[in-house]
């Protein structure tokens, strides 16, 4: 009979660990010590480390989507709302962490966009990705007249994203939710805001 297959585990492990210490923080022994695994599974399941760590992206930003989702697909909500909502919803998600882990995908970009082109293109694709279901609401919120139409929803949807990754590093920083607060206020009180 075959042995299980450890790469769950090991993914599952990976994620928690590189969550803790980051990318270059973690090691391939901290994951298979964490996975339960010898360091051989390791190098049956994934080429490198950058090849895992890709992986461990992907798993993490499945689980994102449906945070997306959950909010932005919520048509009991506005689609402005829907917005507000996606934002709070994150924003207790950090707080059950006690304000001291943000969001894989931006410390990735941080960390280890710059040292490896594999990495830094697979969170250019999830940023692609990413700013989607976001674009696309908000054209739903201009067309209902409730944000201003003077930047393109794409370019809104960038801005968004981008924006509240800044505020979730500061948040880290500060171990404490004013950051995310204060962009959610000014975000909605100028960019956001309903028209006039």
């Amino acid at each position: 009979m075959p042995k299980p297959s450890l790469r769950d585990a090991i993914l599952h492990a990976g994620l928690k660990a590189m969550f803790r210490t980051g990318y270059h923080g973690t090691s391939v022994r901290d994951v298979t010590a964490a996975a339960g695994a010898p360091q051989g599974s390791f190098t049956n399941h994934f080429r490198s480390k950058e090849a895992f760590a890709s992986e461990v992206l992907d798993r993490y930003f499945e689980h994102t989507k449906g945070l997306v989702a959950e909010a932005l697909q919520d048509t009991s909500l506005t689609p402005r709302a829907r917005l507000r909502r996606y934002l709070d919803i994150i924003t207790g998600r950090l707080a059950d962490d006690g304000f001291n882990r943000g969001c894989l995908i931006g410390d990735f970009s941080l960390e280890a966009s710059g040292s490896s082109e594999l990495l830094r293109a697979r969170l250019a694709d999830i940023f692609a990705a990413w700013r989607v279901p976001f674009a696309d609401c908000i054209a739903e919120a201009q067309a209902r007249g409730e944000i201003a139409s003077d930047f393109d929803a794409g370019e809104l949807a960038d801005f968004l994203l981008a924006s509240w990754q800044g505020a979730i590093l500061r948040m880290k920083v500060d171990r404490n939710p004013k950051a995310l607060e204060r962009f959610k206020t000014i975000a909605f009180q100028t960019v956001f805001k309903e028209p006039s």
